[in-house]
């Protein structure tokens, strides 16, 4: 199971300094992709929030929330389901265990955390603290 936080999703349904390599990871490691509500929630907003900081036009955001249907029609997101409570207790044990040391916030917690409670192998992201928590946790994780 590989889990990709949000920097790595919005890269592949909107343009941005990203998407390049977040494609061609993906065509080189073709598989599919967990995809939570919490992760859903998230793109969803963060492509709102795109349109309302004028990077992207409401045609490209109403194109990058059809991308996310038929990823998931086709397989490449598979939907999964979290068990908050899990979540946010090992999103707590990883914040005392390396938030002083590594600086992460609470959504790169929540990130890794998901992905740890659902047993993931791999975590992809384009977000540097993400991917020093990520590899603290043990997980496999790369930075595109």
């Amino acid at each position: 199971m590989i889990y990709a936080d949000t920097s790595f999703l919005f890269s592949l349904v909107l343009h941005d300094a990203n998407t390049a390599a977040a494609v061609a990871y993906l065509r080189s490691h073709p598989t599919a992709l967990v995809f939570t509500p919490w992760q859903r929630c998230e793109l969803r907003n963060a492509i709102r929030l795109s349109v309302w900081r004028g990077n992207c036009d409401a045609m490209h955001a109403k194109r990058a929330f059809e991308k996310i249907t038929a990823d998931l029609t086709v397989g490449n997101l598979v939907e999964s389901t979290l068990i908050w409570p899990d979540v946010l207790t090992i999103a707590d044990e990883l914040g005392e265990a390396h938030t002083t040391a590594l600086g992460v916030r609470t959504l790169d917690l929540l990130h890794v955390s998901a992905a740890v409670s659902l047993g993931a192998k791999k975590f992809l992201t384009c977000d540097a603290r993400q991917l020093a928590l990520a590899k603290a946790t043990g997980l496999r994780a790369e930075k595109i």
